[in-house]
């Protein structure tokens, strides 16, 4: 009658939780069904009582159940790996319905009393880990062997939920956070299970393995990429467990195997995961001197795909700390490359970011290596002389020729405009160090002459819309939008005549802007023409 009787003592356990008399006596009631019935028909009452429970009943349940749990399992002998697992599965599973608190406040408050569910879930599985530690031989254990594996399969599990929403950055790592504090007791319970850790860390991407001999399931049972980038975080950025995990990695290694979790941690879209990614690539990347990283790593396509994460965290992320934090990643990571890998990232980025802003970016950092190589007289070629031809000619390019939306291409175009500045001024005529008076003709050609017709048409468009919009303004009153601006598909309030003029007036601007400084290059060029031997410059009438 054991499984019978438990739903209704739980019910009315429920019913009256602020008499602590009643409470006490229906728990006694509890403990005497454990010492009379059957374990296996109690075990399945209790997971039922447990698996029904919603809301803010899974907490209460939980935290009341446990115990009685804990014991009904202690009382199935050997035979009780399989009961283990389903229980603590279950437990995690109605877990997964409680949000992840956040901020610090959410955490301190515990709403939903999930902090003290996990660390009552630790003590929970303690006694069982305990069992596993205590076998002198898990080859000749079968029972003890298979409870391992269970107990494995939940450590993963808690790394997945809720260890990988969970924010740990608010608190100094010695504080006592309960989130912490579970953290360190789920790694400490790998180690205790003998889980290699520096085996287990390698299992992602292609170097997934079975780990054999160690009493280990296939990596498909038991890990998944979100336990392992979590994992990762846990050693690399919050050092919890980093001192069970012999530091025989090389920088450089650790650079590429964490790529695998960088990429997926910041392909999410949750606050949370997205600052883990970037505080695991920001801890994989100090470690590395700068220059020192070879450009044979960009051909790994883990690495590539992170470059794409972090134009498109800067770019669509509406949280600005973490944009920010992806452009100072971005940075880093150009920094740690030697000459070779930084030509190569360049070129890659300017093929594939698709955003003026990002390639704005780039332009300004070729520019510096530029500079680099000009004021040390760098034995590396790559910024200099003919090598550097083809990346000035990506550069100063427009995408789409005189039909360029040179608005939305601004930043791009500025930064290219400085670059050529740059190099006219520093680069002596006569010298030629980076081989740009050599292709002078082809840039004037392909590049300065389209512009100067891309910026007339710009102008003539835009000045005869802000003329329409000026006499519209002053003509009869009309509730009719002037325009109607649509962004991720949502339709923004109709602009009105006034905002419309602010946004011709400023588009004018910025066409001024580049018009000034594509004069000072060309007058640049003129004067510099005047005064060099012209065969050492090509054609100079083009120009």
């Amino acid at each position: 009658m054991g499984w019978n009787l438990i739903g209704p003592i739980v019910k009315c356990i429920q019913s009256s939780f602020d008499e602590k008399d009643k409470s006490q006596t229906c728990l006694k009631m509890i403990d005497h069904l454990i010492q009379l019935c059957n374990p296996k028909e109690l075990l399945l009452g209790l997971l039922e009582q447990i698996d029904e429970a919603i809301g803010e009943q899974i907490s209460q349940i939980m935290l009341l159940l446990l115990q009685p749990l804990q014991t009904v399992l202690m009382k199935l002998g050997n035979k009780k790996a399989y009961s283990v697992g389903l229980s603590l599965a279950t437990l995690l599973t109605r877990l997964s319905c409680l949000p992840v608190p956040y901020t610090q406040e959410q955490m301190q408050e515990d709403k939903h009393a999930l902090c003290q569910c996990c660390l009552s879930l630790v003590q929970f599985a303690k006694p069982f880990v305990d069992v596993v530690l205590e076998s002198t031989d898990l080859s000749k254990d079968t029972d003890t062997k298979e409870l391992r594996k269970e107990l494995v399969t939940f450590c993963f599990s808690c790394l997945k939920y809720p260890l990988l929403s969970a924010q740990l950055n608010l608190l100094p790592e010695d504080t006592d956070h309960p989130f912490r504090q579970f953290a360190k007791e789920v790694l400490g319970f790998l180690v205790s299970l003998r889980e290699p850790l520096p085996k287990v860390f390698l299992q992602h991407g292609n170097m997934a393995q079975e780990l054999e001999n160690e009493g280990s399931v296939p990596e498909d049972e038991k890990y998944s990429a979100d336990s392992l980038a979590c994992l990762a975080y846990l050693l690399f950025v919050q050092h919890i467990g980093m001192d069970d995990f012999p530091f025989v990695f090389g920088p450089s290694f650790l650079v590429r195997s964490n790529m695998t979790h960088v990429d997926l941690l910041l392909k999410r879209t949750e606050e949370s995961v997205l600052s883990k990614g970037l505080d695991l690539l920001e801890s994989s990347l100090v470690r590395v001197e700068n220059e020192s990283l070879h450009q044979d790593l960009l051909e790994i396509r883990t690495i590539l795909h992170v470059l794409q994460d972090l134009v498109k965290v800067m770019t669509l992320c509406p949280i600005e700390h973490l944009r920010k934090k992806s452009l100072k990643m971005l940075q880093l990571l150009i920094d740690k490359f030697g000459t070779d890998g930084k030509y190569k990232l360049f070129r890659c980025l300017l093929k594939t970011s698709n955003h003026a802003g990002v390639e704005g970016y780039i332009i300004q950092n070729i520019k510096n290596q530029i500079d680099f190589a000009l004021k040390t007289n760098s034995n590396s070629k790559l910024f200099s002389g003919p090598r550097l031809t083809p990346l000035l000619h990506m550069v100063l390019s427009l995408p789409q020729g005189v039909e360029t939306d040179l608005l939305q291409n601004s930043d791009r175009i500025m930064a290219s405009l400085n670059l050529l500045r740059y190099l006219i001024i520093k680069d002596n005529e006569n010298v030629n160090e980076t081989g740009v008076w050599t292709e002078l003709h082809k840039i004037a050609q392909d590049y300065l002459k389209p512009l100067h017709t891309g910026l007339n048409m710009s102008k003539a468009h835009y000045q005869a819309e802000l003329k329409s919009t000026h006499e519209q303004k002053k003509g009869p009153r009309t509730k009719k939008a002037v325009c109607t601006v649509t962004a991720g598909g949502n339709t923004l309030p109709d602009m009105t005549p006034e905002m419309q003029l602010q946004v011709l007036q400023s588009a004018l601007f910025t066409f001024d802007l580049i018009e000034s400084v594509l004069a000072r290059v060309e007058e640049l060029i003129e004067l510099k023409l005047k005064s060099a031997p012209e065969e050492k410059i090509g054609p100079s009438k083009d120009v």
